[in-house]
């Protein structure tokens, strides 16, 4: 159709337009009830009334039953819209009502798939926008090996610093350019470490509450004895017979110390002493080797002096009451030990009796028929031996010091 709409004597208007772009739908919802619900290709169908011109574009809508300006009218709400032909039909080929194409060749059909909207094709990478770098992959059993491994090296490292440090200790006590002590040097040192036992080793070391003997009785008679009292550290003064005390002048007196015991009868009470001395190893050996030859052992005005405990089974144990005793001079220790026995009633011994005496077999004194020899060797053989092992901690452990 040639012709188109009535335009009351206007110029005549072509009878197709080119199309206008259609804009995306409105966002908000139509109203109710609204006439704009009406299809607008059935409005472009239905074109004007015959013999009634068209009103204004600014006017149409179902009331006006005009045409949009420039074209049929947009796309509202959800409707198709009517294709625009954008290119020409076969001469006589017609399009929806009112509309005829233009004659032309006949163009190639569009391509099966048209290519993609702008939004869905690729963005270039340089028009990317920028992303944070995305952290590297930490598998879970790595994460958990990590204060494993921290841990393991922590004890490595303590392990190595004391092994450092133990070897360090090691080289600098054994530093092997020091030179090796002679016998004499190494002999002063020793005896100087063991004078301080009288002050480094606790008093129920040297002196227990109570002393067991086995086979040390009469007839190898088990014997038990108690700790009645422990005299205080002191001086040598008054502790043996003057004739003793000149013996044993050249040793010197650094320490004293004693303790008295008795018997599991209560009636046998034995003090028991232990003189730490100044003297070095060669005036030990001296006095040693002395007492030894001369027998002065076996002399009744060498004796030493008992320590009596009032109130106690020892409250009258005097010089009158000693009935055996036993002094021994340690050659290879800055000591001398001695025990001094006799009866707890309190009984007079007029003739006294050395312990090596009285616990030979066949004596018949009163002092060995009692036992009191062998309560005076057993005791002063146990605090020797206790004496001994002291003093040799002290010289393997270099702590002790000198009195």
């Amino acid at each position: 159709m040639s012709a188109g709409f009535d335009n009351g004597g206007a110029t005549p208007r072509p009878s197709w337009s080119p199309p206008r772009p259609i804009p995306p739908p409105h966002a908000s919802a139509p109203p109710q009830g609204s006439a704009l619900h009406t299809s607008a290709s059935a409005q472009w169908a239905a074109g004007a009334a015959p013999g009634r011109a068209s009103a204004p574009w600014a006017a149409a809508g179902p009331a006006a039953g005009g045409e949009p300006e420039g074209g049929p009218p947009r796309e509202l709400y959800g409707t198709a819209p009517v294709p625009a032909p954008p290119y020409p039909r076969p001469a006589g080929e017609r399009g929806p009502v009112g509309v005829a194409y233009p004659a032309g060749p006949v163009p190639p059909p569009p391509p099966a798939h048209p290519p993609a909207a702008a939004w869905s094709s690729p963005v270039p990478p340089s028009a990317q926008p920028p992303y944070p770098p995305r952290p590297p992959h930490v598998p879970t059993h790595a994460a958990r090996a990590r204060p494993r491994t921290a841990a393991a090296a922590l004890c490595l490292v303590l392990g190595l610093g004391l092994l450092g440090g133990a070897g360090a200790g090691v080289w600098i006590n054994h530093d092997p350019a020091a030179p090796t002590p002679t016998a004499a040097e190494a002999s002063r040192r020793d005896f100087a470490l063991a004078r301080g036992l009288w002050h480094s080793t606790p008093v129920d070391t040297l002196f227990p509450a109570t002393l067991y003997g086995k086979g040390l009785g009469p007839g190898g008679a088990e014997r038990t004895w108690t700790r009645i009292g422990v005299a205080p550290a002191g001086d040598c003064r008054e502790a043996f017979d003057p004739l003793l005390a000149k013996v044993l002048r050249p040793a010197g007196c650094v320490k004293l110390l004693r303790a008295t015991y008795a018997d599991a009868t209560s009636s046998a009470v034995t003090t028991v002493g232990l003189l730490v001395t100044k003297a070095e190893a060669p005036t030990m050996r001296t006095l040693h080797n002395r007492w030894i030859s001369e027998r002065l052992g076996s002399r009744g005005d060498l004796m030493p002096r008992p320590v009596a405990f009032p109130g106690t089974v020892a409250d009258g144990f005097g010089d009158r009451q000693r009935a055996s005793w036993t002094v021994t001079l340690a050659a290879d220790l800055p000591v001398v030990v001695y025990a001094v026995s006799g009866f707890a009633d309190g009984r007079e011994i007029a003739v006294p009796q050395p312990a090596a005496s009285a616990v030979s077999a066949g004596a018949t004194t009163a002092p060995a028929q009692a036992g009191l020899g062998h309560e005076a060797d057993a005791l002063a053989d146990a605090v020797a031996d206790r004496a001994r092992r002291a003093a040799g901690s002290l010289t393997a452990t270099p702590t002790g010091g000198s009195g």
